[in-house]
């Protein structure tokens, strides 16, 4: 059985991004392989492509690294977000189809009711479900895949606060479906560069990670990340 690089490098991703392998902590081929239950050679792949989305470093002496973001560099995704979801939500509106419209429609709603019942359990993950069916309704490739990195990297390096007015924000979610659905492109980058500009207000930056100990082997906790191997070629 092959496990795809890509599958590997999802997981490493989402152990980066969750706090499983702490910044600066080295990322040896070695323990990897063994911790997702794969070979070397999918590792390998995928440390490079993490490497390219800035998740990862080479370092001498050391090899591949978590990285370590300086404040500018974060300062600089969430800048770069308020530049790019505008965009996307233009293009949204030229370019969904009703079946995007019924998946946006369908989250506002459960957002909506999850804020009219007071149970915000689930609205940090139906705003992400939103933002990522938004992009997607772009009908973009690059900016899609743009966006979604974003997303990767704003939550490793940024804690979100909940809003304080949760009904506010699912109302500008709401009203930004009514303009893609109108196919009303200004109006929808408007209402989107609204949202992103308030949203940003909420976000922290995490203080992890130690510097000068690049050298330390990374600490891992001790459930096994698994490799989603559907698919995958026997």
């Amino acid at each position: 059985m092959r496990i795809p690089a890509h599958s590997v490098c999802t997981a490493i991703r989402d152990d980066i991004v969750s706090g499983v392998f702490e910044r600066g902590s080295r990322l040896t081929e070695e323990v990897l392989a063994r911790r997702y239950g794969v070979s070397r050679v999918p590792v390998r792949e995928a440390l490079r492509t993490l490497e390219s989305e800035g998740f990862v470093v080479t370092r001498r002496h050391a090899g591949a690294c978590v990285a370590e973001p300086t404040e500018q560099e974060a300062a600089d995704l969430l800048e770069i977000r308020m530049l790019l979801e505008p965009l996307g939500a233009a293009r949204a509106a030229q370019r969904r189809t009703e079946a995007h419209l019924k998946v946006l429609r369908g989250l506002v709603r459960l957002g909506q009711e999850r804020v009219r019942r007071g149970e915000g359990e689930d609205l940090r993950s139906l705003g992400g479900w939103f933002h990522e069916t938004l992009a997607q309704a772009s009908g973009s490739p690059a900016l899609i895949a743009l966006l979604t990195q974003l997303r990767h990297k704003i939550a490793w390096m940024y804690a979100v606060e909940q809003p304080a007015r949760p009904a506010d924000s699912w109302a500008e979610h709401g009203a930004l479906v009514d303009a893609v659905a109108r196919g009303d492109a200004e109006r929808a980058r408007a209402l989107a560069t609204l949202h992103a500009e308030r949203a940003t207000a909420a976000h922290r930056l995490r203080r992890t990670g130690r510097p000068g100990h690049a050298a330390d082997p990374p600490r891992v906790r001790t459930s096994q990340h698994a490799v989603n191997i559907a698919g995958v070629r026997h």
